[in-house]
């Protein structure tokens, strides 16, 4: 069994249910698919006057016996009638045995396909889950290297075609076999000699058409790779719109595109090709055998004679017998189909299973400490640490008292970012350890550590929402008077109250229907409302204009009284009034001291100031 095939069976148990019941009603279906052919036998020879005459009620001598019995009782009902009633009523019957076998048949096809769905539905909602869930537990450093539309082609392309394709296996090993395996007995029962013949051309037929799809699995992830380089290009394009307009990249960005999209179309061409070929070559092939067994059976019925002078076949029997033959071809295109959906699966499977098994390498310890409160301290103890080969941070040790202001300063590169990275664990260090209150952050659950502490990006991460809940984020049980108290602290209230809708305005896609200062606002105010008694702010007014930064410093420093912060800054007006400034040049720590204490040394604090004041 291939290995993804291996990884569905979890997802399928809680469904196992549907799977039993959709295997039960597709033996019914492939039963009673045989005996509606079977059935226009006694039809056929009622209507061309061939039927057996007899006149005593056969015995019933065992389940061995049941087919010889059922039979010998349809047809002393149909003399019964015949005698009685004259011919027209027996055909009466025999047309609604017919009708009574093809409707159990659709019925049983129904109750099948109806299980199938519920089985199909709900493993395609518990992958969505699991892959979401997956994608949202990794941590940051994992989306570093890829592209983000890869994983949504993924999550949900890839799953997509899994619920499409995979699950056609249930039909490729159960209800068209089974269909064949019954078609086939009873072929077997009607004329030994035919079937035989038959069996010779099915095997060549057979192997022509598992040749055709051999390399369908290698296209069919080429196919869903490109897939997800598209939605990257897509997703990228509508991220940077400015950018792409601002700098006349139109025509380059539509190449990308058209690029991809040419070679997706020359991929699903390739696939399509072969899977057209699929149902038409099998149908071909067994029209082939039917001619064949036109022929010879025909012979059986018109020239070759039983010692008594009676046809070898009974002419009813064979026209039966063919539509029997036939319905072998149904089954046999649905499996050849199958096979190649089966592989289109498979390929969409794999690229699923390689996120989902992705080991996660920042968890929660087993024995993990629920921190619930900030007592003391944040100390930082001889970290070393690098994202690639290099060190970002090298030997660097640092301590925040409680209710300390502490600012990190320095140059571009020089690893301030990065503190707040590993205080909020998104990255574990290598070497080194960070502490609070003396308790080793990867001892605690990150959902502990994470509650401590609120986070103000340079990026005013916000979402396709109302202000209201944009801010909930926060602190999901808010009442609208904290979130307006919020507001207020975060000097964002001023502007929030002349929207139209007040905290219930949607502000567009990433905030986009906002100013900058206006969107840092909203950021700080969902910190405010959070109310951690850690604070981290990285760079939070770089992006902005000096009235917005004047604006949001004052929420800024409105938010940090009686907390703990420690504060990332590029504008060093931002940060006179912090209890002790940290500069940092490639990550180590050069200077440290309150700000008059800095300037005092005269050094690269000193330096900064001067140039940032030159500035502006």
């Amino acid at each position: 069994m291939d290995e993804n095939l291996k990884k569905i069976i979890p997802f399928v148990k809680p469904y196992k249910t549907n799977v039993i019941w959709n295997v039960f009603y597709n033996i019914l279906y492939a039963f009673f698919s045989t005996l509606s052919f079977i059935s226009l036998i006694p039809m056929m020879k009622v209507l061309f006057n061939k039927a057996e005459r007899i006149t005593v009620e056969p015995v019933y001598k065992g389940i061995m016996d049941i087919g010889n019995y059922g039979n010998d009782y349809l047809y002393f009902y149909v003399t019964k009638l015949t005698d009685k009633n004259g011919p027209q009523y027996a055909l009466i019957l025999v047309v609604a045995l017919v009708i009574t076998t093809f409707l159990f048949k659709n019925l049983f096809n129904y109750l099948a396909q109806n299980h199938l769905m519920l089985l199909k539905n709900g493993v395609l909602k518990d992958l969505r889950n699991s892959m979401y869930n997956k994608i949202i537990d990794l941590p940051v450093s994992y989306y570093s290297e890829k592209r983000k539309g890869d994983i949504m082609a993924r999550m949900l392309g890839d799953i997509g075609e899994i619920q499409n394709s995979f699950f056609s296996i249930l039909e490729l090993i159960v209800k068209e076999p089974m269909t064949i395996l019954f078609t086939i007995i009873a072929m077997f029962v009607i004329s030994v000699k035919l079937t035989l013949f038959v069996f010779i051309f099915i095997p060549i037929s057979g192997y022509i058409i598992s040749k055709i799809g051999k390399s369908l699995k290698s296209k069919s992830e080429r196919i869903q790779q490109e897939g997800g380089f598209l939605i990257s290009i897509v997703e990228e394009s509508l991220t940077g719109l400015k950018v792409v307009k601002s700098y006349n990249a139109e025509s380059t960005f539509k190449r990308r595109f058209n690029d991809s999209v040419t070679r997706l179309l020359n991929l699903s061409n390739s696939i399509g090709r072969k899977n057209n070929l699929a149902s038409p070559m099998s149908e071909f092939m067994g029209i082939i055998v039917i001619s064949i067994l036109l022929w010879y059976g025909g012979n059986m019925v018109l020239v070759e004679k039983l010692s008594n002078g009676q046809p070898l076949l009974d002419g009813a029997k064979f026209l039966a017998y063919m539509g029997l033959a036939y319905n072998i071809l149904t089954p046999a295109k649905s499996i050849s189909k199958a096979s190649y959906g089966v592989r289109s699966g498979i390929a969409a499977a794999q690229r699923v299973f390689e996120v989902l098994e992705v080991e996660n390498s920042i968890t929660d310890k087993p024995d993990a400490i629920v921190k619930e409160s900030f007592e003391k301290n944040i100390t930082i103890e001889n970290i070393n640490f690098r994202y690639e080969e290099e060190n970002v941070l090298k030997n660097f040790s640092l301590e925040v008292p409680k209710g300390k202001t502490i600012a990190l300063v320095g140059q571009s590169g020089s690893g301030k970012s990065t503190i707040a990275n590993l205080l909020t664990r998104f990255y574990d260090v290598q070497e080194g350890s960070v502490k609070i209150d003396d308790i080793n952050i990867k001892d605690m659950t990150m959902n502990s550590l994470r509650h401590l502490m609120g986070l103000v990006t340079q990026d005013s991460i916000l979402f396709n929402d109302t202000i209201k809940n944009n801010l909930l984020i926060g602190k999901i049980n808010a009442t609208d008077d904290e979130i307006i108290d919020a507001l207020k602290v975060a000097n964002a209230y001023e502007f929030v109250k002349d929207l139209p809708n007040g905290i219930d305005t949607n502000i567009g896609d990433a905030g986009g229907k906002l100013s900058g200062g206006q969107k840092q606002r909203l950021s700080i105010a969902r910190a405010v409302l959070k109310n951690p008694p850690i604070m981290i702010l990285d760079e939070a007014t770089s992006a902005l204009d000096t009235e917005s930064e004047k604006l949001v410093q004052v929420a800024l420093e409105n938010m940090m009284q009686n907390r703990t912060s420690i504060v990332i800054a590029h504008r060093l007006s931002t940060i006179q009034k912090a209890d002790k400034i940290v500069v940092m040049k490639k990550g180590e720590i050069v200077e440290q001291g309150t700000h008059a204490e800095l300037l005092a040394l005269n050094g690269t604090y000193s330096n900064l100031v001067t140039l940032q004041s030159f500035e502006q």
